[in-house]
């Protein structure tokens, strides 16, 4: 059975104007760390204006790039805790 022990929560954040949308994305870790990510969308002139998609789109980029970062640390602690050089780890 497995119980959870702790829990992450992600916040996002937009910055928009009528053709750019630009996301932070942070998580604040259980041993005080912040980890930051930033993520972009632009409106091509004839689309119409839809704010919540390049919402969709920021945030996604904002995501995936915390989720490299979260990787990138973990793999730099498996090495210093090993004091070895580890497998690069794949999403």
């Amino acid at each position: 059975m497995m119980h959870t022990t702790v829990g992450w929560h992600v916040d996002m954040e937009f910055m928009e104007d009528d053709q750019y949308t630009r996301a932070v994305a942070m998580v604040r870790l259980p041993d005080g760390t912040e980890v930051r990510a930033h993520g972009h969308a632009s409106r091509h002139r004839v689309d119409s204006q839809q704010p919540r998609v390049g919402e969709e789109v920021a945030g996604a980029r904002a995501l995936n790039e915390l989720a490299m970062r979260l990787l990138t640390k973990a793999h730099e602690e498996i090495d210093s805790a090993s004091g070895r050089t580890s497998h690069p780890i794949h999403v």
